[in-house]
């Protein structure tokens, strides 16, 4: 039985490769652990493959994955997610920022403590402040709408359950928000540990300030799918529920206002007249659109919904 999977995602990194490596090796044989090292060559263009190749020649434990072309972190990790064997699955970066020290306590808190999820928070970094900010600042918007406790979502150093890995799907730009995808699947016992942040030492980042913008959009997309995917019309039949009656209720009080003033012999607009009655009538149509999209989606989900759909903790005593 393996014990530890370590997932690495590389992307132009040949230069710290058998460096990382050889710590791995290190910490996992000082420990005793049982183990394999996934690399996932993310469409790198330059000798990274090659030296993966190298590392896999000379170490049985080593296995890896190359992509034709770069198709982003997401996609690297749910690929090493999918071939994960180990009892607890360790993801970092392959730029030596993360310290394979923290594997042993990451282990134990999983094992040991009886947490799902356990994501590192890089409490002292060593990047500008032009980055730190930013992602305090994002971090903090992440709390707020996931109500997940952590400091540092995008932490590339984490640990997982095995169950957990093999039960989510991530996609796009999602990675950072792992932890949410487990807690919207079930696995709620999420834990934090303070770890070593490492000067970067050779190349340079693959991150840009856009990252904080794409992130942010990424938030709101994992908590409306894992929110409503499953009931659209909640989403949508409310939105247009409120938008119609609004509409309604001003229009009807237009109308009531014409014939009072009619009946009291007053000098009355017409209620074609009113921007209001326009601002009524687009609230009416968007309204009623918002509802016929949740009922159509409703119907979509109903019929699409398949019962891998559901994680199952265990089942007893079927036959097939």
């Amino acid at each position: 039985m393996i014990q530890i999977s370590v997932i690495i995602p590389v992307f132009n990194e040949e230069e710290s490769l058998p460096e990382l490596h050889n710590w791995i090796c290190r910490i996992m044989e000082g420990h005793g652990f049982s183990y394999e090292i996934i690399f996932i060559n993310d469409g790198s263009n330059d000798n990274s493959w090659k030296e993966i190749q190298k590392l896999a020649s000379l170490n049985n434990n080593v296995k890896a994955v190359s992509f034709t072309r770069n198709y982003g972190k997401s996609a690297a990790l749910d690929m090493g997610f999918s071939k994960a064997q180990g009892q607890v699955v360790i993801t970092m970066d392959a730029d030596l920022q993360d310290s394979p020290d923290e594997i042993p306590e990451l282990y134990e808190m999983i094992t040991g403590d009886g947490y799902e999820v356990v994501s590192g928070w890089k409490k002292k970094r060593h990047d500008p402040i032009t980055k730190t900010i930013p992602s305090r600042f994002f971090n903090w918007i992440t709390r707020i709408i996931s109500g997940i406790r952590l400091h540092d979502f995008n932490c590339g150093l984490k640990a997982y359950q095995k169950r957990v890995v093999k039960n989510i799907h991530i996609y796009g730009e999602m990675h950072r928000y792992i932890p949410l995808i487990a807690k919207w699947n079930g696995f709620t016992k999420i834990g934090e540990k303070v770890v070593a942040h490492r000067p970067r030492k050779y190349g340079e980042t693959k991150f840009g300030i856009e990252r904080f913008l794409n992130g942010f959009l990424d938030l709101i997309s994992v908590s409306f799918v894992n929110r409503y995917k499953k009931r659209p019309m909640h989403f949508f039949g409310t939105l247009g529920s409120v938008s119609f009656l609004a509409g309604f209720f001003i229009t009807s009080w237009l109308i009531f206002q014409k014939i009072y003033g009619l009946y009291q012999g007053k000098a009355v607009r017409e209620i074609t007249a009113q921007p209001l009655f326009f601002l009524a009538l687009v609230a009416l149509i968007v309204g009623v659109q918002l509802f016929l999209t949740g009922f159509l989606a409703e119907m979509m989900t109903s019929t699409s919904s398949r019962k891998s759909d559901y994680n199952i903790e265990e089942e007893l005593n079927f036959r097939n």
